[in-house]
């Protein structure tokens, strides 16, 4: 079951949110695909200040954003580091402090498969889901995510089909739609093992 937005033109924004600990070419292909195959206006990256889930504290938020800002480089991509502003620590107090500022604004939350799978552990899940679409991409080895998900599994009747997934941030809450493609596999771990990178 999937419920349609009232045909009022609001500006359609993609949230991709992460510690971009540091960004990398992965990141800026995920963006540019969702650009297109979301139909998104926008696309806005939110380096969080940290990350609930991960036990070691990324670099410091200015070199990331700093980082991020170098490498990703599109007029319809902004780089954030609002959550600090806004001193929410949760994707679901973050999400709901940006509907407050930006009512204009459809929001639509992007991650890849692999989050997906762990979606069901992150701070007050249902919440986020049903409160935004949600925009997921497939990387290389997590195709079947959208099968064994426990998130999948419980919204599977909110699932729009991966052909209509341009008319996803026109959905209403509960929605999500799968984007199943050949992604770069270049991961933030593995870029921070290498020597020329500060990671402090």
């Amino acid at each position: 079951m999937v419920r349609s937005v009232k045909t009022v033109w609001k500006k359609s924004v993609g949230l991709l949110g992460g510690s971009f600990d540091p960004a990398h070419s992965g990141h800026v292909h995920i963006t540019k695909t969702a650009l297109t195959c979301f139909d998104l206006d926008e696309i806005w990256w939110l380096v969080s200040p940290a990350n609930p889930l991960k036990k070691n504290a990324p670099a410091s938020l200015e070199k990331r954003v700093q980082n991020a800002q170098a490498l990703m480089r599109h007029p319809r991509v902004r780089i954030s580091a609002i959550e600090a502003t806004l001193e929410t620590q949760y994707t679901s107090e973050t999400l709901k402090a940006l509907a407050r500022q930006f009512p204009k604004n459809r929001f639509v939350w992007l991650m890849g498969a692999d989050n997906l799978e762990q979606f069901h552990k992150w701070h007050q899940w249902k919440d986020i889901i049903e409160t935004v679409p949600l925009g997921i991409l497939a990387r290389p080895g997590n195709e079947f995510a959208q099968k064994r998900a426990k998130t999948a599994q419980i919204y599977a009747n909110f699932k729009l089909p991966s052909a209509q997934s341009r008319i996803l941030s026109r959905r209403l809450a509960p929605a999500w739609c799968f984007k199943s493609l050949p992604l770069n596999p270049t991961s933030s771990t593995q870029l921070r093992s290498l020597k020329s990178y500060e990671t402090r």
